[in-house]
């Protein structure tokens, strides 16, 4: 009987045959998802032209080939497989998009031979052969692929329907752009938004601390008073007379002396190691994930396991790994000097080995690949500096894995000043805290480079310094008091590896304690693979730019973000997702039927079409770049060729444009039949300029030269401008109203 197993990527093919062998059969590679659905127009003609309509089929989006990559090589390999063969065994991730991923070739093909599955998250060879030896019915996975189904055919329709919408009811007449809009996208243009109006409204509040010198029988240290944050002494007059009450003071100390251990940080999964690149060395989440991905499947590398991990965990077969990964790494000239002689194997959620972690997870924690210690060093030579770092940091966070806790002896001094008031007196609270390390444990694996887990967040007023040996009520006398005046400090801005962690944990932005729950459980919007495509697809549109390493929403995200909370707040509302994944938890628990899910969302994308197009107030210029004008050239037997610039006439035609990928397939209006070269403020809107990443237009354009004319501004604009003065109470210069530059220059100035 010929068997067909069919695996999500390549490499887990290579892993399956390396572990397999052919005993099952044969092993073909997809390459993600090697279907995509039907493009509205390839439904119903009527929708090839953008307007406010709900993108819904009768029954559902029927699927198409991708002719991305090799897709379609490697679906005419397993469709011609499949003609051949009385068994499918799937061996896709575990997750609802795997079981999508492999069931939806089975059901576009019609295939009708038996199926099972094989369910694993990890792929060294023991857990993969004791996958293959526990296979399932595929029939008892048929709830999850209903569920996967609602959730492409839901994000489809929700995401085109609402983004055409947006862009017709929202983008101001004579401007380029697509206004996407996503079930994920909005949502995380909205924690940038919402951040960025914090930090605008926040008011800085002045207040002061006091420091003074401790002198004991063995030495001095420093005291300081500091209260919580919400008695802070906002009055200078206020502070001057602790100082004087604690000048010369005298009195007992209360001493209290604690041993504590520290258990290494988890390990990485993506969004963790995209955070700490970003903040160790200013890496873009995409490029983290471009150098992990290398790691893991460069030619001659393959170091690391599947980088776009969702969990911090391991199975717990592979504990069987520890020691020859941890032989292998102390053996490289870098962790050589770590005395692991005996790892430490901690299991369960508080530690770093566990299977009821990994349930319902695909893929475990980012390691050092088990399989290619034998020839370790002559790979390592193969790395750029970037692909150095980051195996570093991964060895580095195995090794502290396995090793004991970080012990501390942490001291804690207090002493109470009596302060005069004019009731008597009132006690207030001097403090210092030491910690003396005992056992570096983990800490040693990272040396100066601490985890990121373990860094920051610690007051400074909790800094902690070296004291001399104290006993509990011992006296000490204060002297050499000081005021330090401080001033709060707004919240900082998102960098693309902060932002990832808040997209992971957007929960945080979510009141509704049963849908917080449920978006922990989900792992908040995105996944670890498309994330940073999330972020690379909202700085593309021009709703997002960067300050430095910093992110910020433009003018235009700010403003769509601003009309978007007001007319519809469930588009960027991360909640959204939660709700989703409640109706997608009932598909795979048998309670709902997975067209009625569907249904459900897209009456809910109706709604919100409806509530976009009432949406009254200024229109959106997304600043998107203008064209350059197309010119003839003049040619043999005077022909002109497309593009090509070197003539002045324009060429006069009209142009079919490639639809724009936004967020869920969405597509490109229609364009405008090209009469003339237009101003570039009024020039049509292409997918090349709506979504390819083009820069976007600076933000203060230089003026023209004496004797050229200048563009006037749009009425849009000049209006937008307006009210921007009267709202924070400024004047508007006369040149703003006349001169398209200078308005925009005043826009992007004001509105951030």
């Amino acid at each position: 009987m010929a068997t067909l197993i069919i695996t999500e990527k390549s490499s887990q093919a290579k892993d399956l045959r390396a572990a397999l062998g052919d005993r099952y059969g044969r092993i073909l590679p997809a390459e993600g998802h090697l279907l995509r659905l039907a493009e509205p127009d390839e439904v119903d003609p009527a929708w090839k032209r953008w307007s406010p309509t709900l993108l819904k089929p009768d029954g559902l989006y029927p699927t198409r080939p991708d002719q991305g990559g090799n897709k379609a090589a490697k679906l005419q390999a397993i469709t011609a497989a499949l003609r051949a063969c009385d068994e499918v065994i799937l061996a896709t991730d575990c997750d609802r998009e795997g079981q999508l991923i492999g069931q939806e070739i089975l059901e576009h093909v019609g295939y009708r031979g038996k199926v099972r599955r094989a369910l694993f998250t990890a792929q060294d060879p023991k857990t993969l052969r004791d996958a293959f030896s526990a296979l399932k019915p595929n029939d008892s996975m048929r709830p999850l692929y209903e569920a996967a189904v609602a959730r492409q055919q839901a994000d489809q329709i929700y995401n085109l329907s609402l983004t055409r919408t947006a862009t017709k009811t929202l983008l101001a007449p004579g401007t380029r752009g697509v206004i996407g809009i996503g079930r994920v996208k909005t949502p995380t243009l909205a924690i940038v938004c919402l951040r960025e109006l914090e930090i605008r409204n926040f008011k800085p509040e002045d207040y002061f601390e006091v420091v003074a010198t401790a002198s004991v029988a063995e030495g001095s240290f420093q005291m300081r008073h500091a209260p919580a944050p919400k008695d802070r002494i906002k009055d200078r007059a206020t502070a001057e007379a602790i100082a004087r009450a604690a000048d010369n003071h005298r009195g007992p100390l209360t001493v209290t002396v604690e041993e504590k251990r520290q258990v290494p940080p988890k390990l990485y999964d993506l969004p963790a190691l995209q955070k700490t690149c970003g903040q160790r060395w200013g890496w873009t989440a995409d490029r983290t994930l471009a150098v992990a991905q290398e790691l893991y499947d460069g030619d001659g590398k393959k170091l690391i396991t599947y980088p776009r991990a969702e969990a911090r965990y391991l199975s717990e077969n592979q504990i069987a790994d520890v020691p020859a990964i941890v032989g292998a790494l102390t053996r490289l000239r870098g962790f050589a000097h770590l005395d692991i002689a005996r790892p430490v194997i901690r299991k369960g959620k508080s530690g770093h080995f566990c299977d009821k972690a990994l349930e319902g997870v695909s893929h475990h924690a980012v390691i050092p690949n088990v399989n290619v210690l034998d020839d370790l060093e002559s790979r390592l030579v193969r790395l750029t500096d970037d692909e150095k770092r980051l195996y570093a940091l991964i060895c580095r966070s195995y090794l502290a894995a396995v090793m004991p806790d970080y012990e501390y002896r942490q001291t804690s001094v207090t002493m109470p000043v009596p302060m005069p008031t004019p009731g008597g007196t009132k006690p207030v609270a001097f403090r210092a805290v030491g910690r003396i390390p005992l056992k570096l444990g983990w800490k040693a694996a990272f040396g100066s480079a601490e985890s990121d887990d373990r860094s920051g967040g610690k007051p400074e007023e909790e800094a902690e310094q070296t004291l001399p040996p104290l006993t509990d009520g011992e006296p000490a006398t204060l002297s050499d008091p000081k005021l330090e005046a401080k001033r709060t400090q707004a919240p900082p801005r998102y960098n693309e590896g902060t932002l990832v962690d808040a997209m992971q944990n957007a929960w945080r932005f979510v009141e509704e304690p049963s849908l917080r729950d449920r978006l922990k459980e989900a792992k908040g919007i995105g996944t670890p693979a498309t994330r940073a495509e999330v972020i690379k697809g909202l700085r593309k549109q021009n709703l997002l730019g960067a300050d430095g390493k910093w992110l910020v929403p433009t003018p235009a995200g700010l403003h769509l973000f601003e009309t978007l909370r007001a007319a519809a707040p469930t588009l960027v509302d991360p909640g959204t997702t939660a709700l989703w994944e409640m109706k997608l938890d009932d598909v795979v628990t048998g309670r709902a039927d997975f067209r009625r899910v569907i249904d459900a969302i897209a009456t809910e994308a109706e709604r919100l079409i409806g509530a976009l197009v009432g949406q009254r107030g200024t229109l959106l210029d997304l600043g998107m770049p203008a064209p350059k004008a197309r010119f003839a050239r003049r040619g043999t037997g005077g022909r002109t060729t497309g593009a090509a610039a070197g003539a002045a006439k324009p060429v006069r035609r009209r142009t079919r444009k490639a639809e724009a990928p936004v967020e869920g397939g969405a597509a490109a209006p229609k364009p405008r039949r090209v009469r003339k070269a237009k101003a570039p403020a009024s020039a049509p809107p292409t997918s090349a300029q709506a979504d390819n990443g083009r820069p976007a237009a600076p933000a203060t354009a230089p003026a023209p030269p004496n004797g050229l004319r200048r563009r006037e501004p749009t009425e849009r604009m000049v209006a937008f401008a307006r009210s921007l003065a009267e709202r924070k109470g400024i004047d508007l210069p006369d040149p703003c109203l006349r001169d398209f530059d200078q308005c925009r220059s005043f826009l992007d100035q004001h509105a951030r």
